[in-house]
């Protein structure tokens, strides 16, 4: 399929901004999670700014990559494809059969859970602390989306 050039660069922009956003994550969470995260650290953000400001780039990045794969590099891919837009459930369904992502239930899930993620900050540390675990473990199918996406461009020559 030939794409309008505008259509191509569209495609290529979102492809290099989820690509800075997931190596933003990474490094952000290799800060927070590695080598101890506990409970009784998440206790202590309001002593330790450092820390409080490392949860709150994870947080802000993991929603900023969700929102900007599924918000506009899914759509814009879809529609590049041949496919048809959707609602954004029937897109993530779409792109699960697809193999893009790795589950939509989960990707709904990951939603729920960085608003959670949110408001829970200041509320309860415990539930914060398993907020931050849950999301920390939905990282590798936020990488696989990323990857999947990207290669998926790549196949069709829209990205080098």
């Amino acid at each position: 399929m030939n794409l309008p050039t505008s259509v191509i660069q569209r495609l290529q922009f979102l492809c290099r901004v989820t690509e800075r956003e997931s190596k933003l994550l990474q490094q952000t969470s290799q800060r927070l999670f590695v080598p101890v995260f506990s409970v009784d650290w998440v206790r202590q953000l309001d002593a330790q700014p450092e820390l409080g400001e490392r949860v709150d780039a994870f947080v802000s990045r993991f929603g900023r990559l969700q929102d900007t794969l599924g918000d506009k590099l899914l759509p814009a891919l879809l529609a590049a494809h041949g496919e048809r837009v959707a609602t954004v459930a029937d897109n993530l369904d779409k792109a699960e059969r697809l193999g893009w992502v790795p589950s939509a239930d989960n990707w709904f899930a990951m939603r729920a859970l960085r608003n959670q993620m949110v408001h829970e900050y200041v509320e309860d540390p415990l539930l914060l602390f398993s907020a931050l675990q849950a999301g920390y473990g939905y990282l590798p199918d936020l990488l696989f989306a990323v990857e999947a996406m990207h290669s998926q461009a790549r196949k069709r020559g829209w990205l080098t």
